[in-house]
């Protein structure tokens, strides 16, 4: 090669790498117009404090939550306290979360990626939204097709197909004239009120008399015990009547551990074949849960919580003066805590409780089925 072909060389890639710088930037620039570049944050503008109000649509269904006096709701559960570590943990990753690509596609691309307005439709996205206070809108993002990714050639299935699993989503931010892709599939941002609930629910602890009042009288009982120590007797045993041990240990812990799948408003009309628990305690706690009838493997109850707590300490007889100071002093912080407890689960009393089967179903034995066998029950005859 000479030094004139050298030259004319060295020309044509000067020029070919101007080209390509001019494309580049036309593209940043176009990209930087409507959309955010890769590396960058998804919602930069996103301010987490001042949110109040998060509306989420999929296809025809809708979930508000909303913030009232400082506390998250859920607005289609008629204002239950919504789930606020779930709230915050979406709020931190969306106001963080970085655009992994970007892709440029006109609109007749966005059903592809299951990114049209949500509606009635098919291929519609999932759209959040943010407003404040003042019901403004501080951004809102269409959530689309999840990206999937590949397994590789040696990867073994496991069940999750030719199509491999999701390991980020497509997205558009409002405004944004670029379809974004994230490393996060969002999976848990669905419209879907039972999700959004805080379930932290009242716990009877301590019981000293549990009863039941079931539609049909016979089946009642009431088990009743002198201490936390002692065995438990059945109020009013008939001759030949005692309690099997194994048969009642499901039913002298109800609700120390309560759970529920979801809630709703009371009903105004007057509930019919309720089935009534009442449980007191020694803490001085009165609870009563109305029963509906099973439906679709849940149970709709409701409650009313009381105490009855002491204003100061009954000392004992041979209580030594030194020891006055620090029996009162954790009388005192006993009774702060019984008085806080009454409170969180006195505001939990608004709504009906959709409680599984599974969960009642051993609460609610009729007195029969809590009695030893009549074989264990009868007396021991004289041998002729």
């Amino acid at each position: 090669m000479n030094r004139n072909q050298f030259l004319i060389l060295l020309a044509l890639v000067a020029a070919i790498g101007a080209a390509g710088l001019l494309v580049h930037k036309h593209n940043q620039q176009s990209w930087n117009s409507g959309g955010t570049a890769a590396g960058a944050k998804l919602l930069p503008s996103l301010s987490v404090n001042d949110v109040a109000q998060i509306t989420i649509q999929s296809g025809t269904n809708t979930l508000e939550l909303a913030r009232r006096d400082n506390l998250w709701c859920v607005s289609q559960r008629a204002g239950y306290p919504a789930n606020f570590s779930q709230i915050s943990e979406l709020l931190l990753k969306l106001a963080d979360l970085k655009v992994v690509q970007s892709e440029d596609i006109g609109p007749s691309q966005l059903g592809r990626l299951q990114l049209l307005p949500p509606g009635a439709g098919a291929n519609t996205a999932t759209r959040i939204e943010f407003k404040d206070q003042n019901a403004k809108t501080l951004g809102a993002l269409l959530l689309g097709k999840k990206h999937m990714r590949k397994p590789g050639p040696n990867a073994q299935l496991g069940g999750m197909g030719d199509e491999g699993w999701p390991d980020g989503r497509y997205v558009m931010a409002d405004g944004a004239k670029s379809v974004a892709v994230i490393s996060d599939p969002l999976d848990t941002v669905e419209p879907k009120p039972d999700s959004w609930l805080n379930k932290d629910f009242l716990t009877i602890e301590k019981p000293r008399a549990i009863a039941v009042r079931f539609p049909e009288a016979t089946n009642d009982w009431q088990l009743t015990r002198a201490s936390d120590t002692n065995d438990w007797q059945l109020a009013g045993a008939k001759p030949g009547e005692k309690l099997d041990s194994a048969k009642i240990s499901s039913v002298t812990s109800p609700f120390s551990s309560g759970s529920f799948n979801d809630v709703s408003a009371p009903s105004a009309a007057a509930a019919a074949g309720l089935t009534v628990l009442t449980v007191d305690t020694f803490d001085g706690f009165a609870y009563t849960a109305s029963i509906g009838p099973k439906q679709d493997d849940n149970y709709p109850v409701r409650f009313t919580v009381a105490a009855t707590l002491p204003a100061s300490r009954t000392p004992a007889a041979d209580e030594k003066p030194a020891d006055k100071a620090k029996l009162d002093k954790d009388f005192q912080a006993q009774q702060k805590t019984l008085t806080e407890k009454l409170a969180k689960e006195s505001a939990l009393t608004n709504w009906v409780y959709q409680m599984s089967a599974y969960s009642l179903d051993e609460l609610l034995k009729p007195r029969q089925q809590l009695l030893a066998d009549a074989s264990t029950n009868a007396p021991a005859t004289a041998e002729k």
